[in-house]
């Protein structure tokens, strides 16, 4: 029934475009492969901490990339893993709170909360979401409480701004909720909110318990430290970034973030080079043509060619917006001269708008 609503999401996976930017993931989404967190669960390596461990961290990912290539399904649990490793990593940046790049230094393992104010996973909703891209959905998507940007027209601020809504949830209940969704037809998990990042180690301590084959899809503002980005890389089958600004000003005044554009930018560009299937999201802001838009689907074709964009026309004010310039919704002609500059770069969007 749920196809019924959605014929262009049951075609996506035979759509040439997406087959060439998103074949892997298709093919754990089908079940043909296994996803990236039960390579890097497969994968042993020595129990270490500290530098010693982000060195043998490092070399396994270079491992599991590998692995990944020629797709073998693994039939055993080594008794230290890979991801057993990068979720004690995980642990040791959340005890001086360096997930993402505001780099708060709280001991969020003690309960300290910083700018994002999470102290434990809470889920404010999850449920098979049908509205996300065509190749995303149907999507098993958990909307965690909480979010480190504090952007003034957030669509979803009853969540990202209120950390303490929702139900507080464990690794091993985080973990059931994972394969129930992907029981009732779920062709990823989508880990969203709010915002993801702030429960990066218990997100990666559920995948040790998790026992469905099911893709990992990381729908994130991606302005994660370079350590957070590391530890996510194997262990993400796609990555759903948004990519709001260009302008560090704008970033500072509507969301609160300093050095937007270096960390995200960064972060593409790492993700990029590791292989990583990604699918950009761009939210065509009111008034914000020629300073965002343009320069950022100019940077996309330039550094980071074979991605999927969409570029998004769902933009309204909500909350705060009427105390900024964006206080409108986007108009059709803004939306259209946005995709027209993305045809004219030759970026592969029509397919996910």
């Amino acid at each position: 029934m749920a196809w019924l609503l959605r014929p262009d999401a049951l075609q996506a996976f035979d759509d040439p475009e997406i087959k060439e930017i998103l074949p892997r993931y298709i093919d754990v989404s089908r079940d043909k492969k296994p996803a990236m967190f039960m390579l890097s669960r497969s994968l042993e390596v020595e129990d270490l901490k500290g530098e010693d461990g982000w060195r043998e961290h490092d070399k396994a990912v270079s491992e599991v990339l590998k692995m990944a290539e020629e797709g073998y399904f693994p039939d055993e649990r080594p008794k230290f893993s890979l991801l057993d490793l990068k979720y004690r990593l995980s642990l040791e940046i959340a005890s001086r709170c360096n997930l993402c790049e505001r780099r708060c230094g709280v001991d969020r393992i003690k309960g300290e909360t910083g700018t994002c104010g999470v102290k434990k996973p809470r889920v404010a909703t999850a449920f098979i979401h049908m509205g996300e891209e065509p190749p995303i959905t149907p999507s098993g998507t958990i909307f965690f409480s909480g979010c480190n940007f504090k952007c003034v027209y957030c669509q979803n601020w009853d969540i990202s701004q209120f950390p303490e809504r929702g139900e507080e949830i464990n690794e091993r209940e985080l973990a059931l909720l994972m394969d129930k969704l992907r029981e009732r037809g779920a062709r990823n998990i989508n880990l969203v909110g709010g915002e993801p990042t702030p429960n990066i180690p218990w997100i990666i301590g559920s995948l040790r318990f998790v026992t469905r084959n099911v893709p990992i899809v990381w729908n994130s503002n991606m302005y994660l430290s370079e350590e957070s980005l590391k530890l996510l890389i194997g262990l993400v089958d796609v990555w759903l970034p948004d990519f709001k600004y260009w302008e560090d000003d704008h970033a500072l005044r509507l969301s609160k973030v300093m050095r937007y554009r270096d960390v995200i930018t960064r972060n593409l560009s790492e993700v990029y080079k590791s292989g990583g299937e990604i699918l950009i999201r761009h939210l065509v802001l009111p008034g914000h043509l020629e300073c965002c838009t343009y320069p950022i689907l100019e940077w996309i074709a330039k550094s980071t060619p074979r991605v999927l964009v969409n570029v998004m026309e769902q933009y309204r004010p909500e909350y705060m917006a009427d105390k900024y310039e964006v206080n409108r919704p986007v108009s059709w002609e803004e939306v259209k001269l946005a995709r027209k500059k993305a045809e004219n770069l030759k970026l592969r969007w029509k397919s996910v708008s």
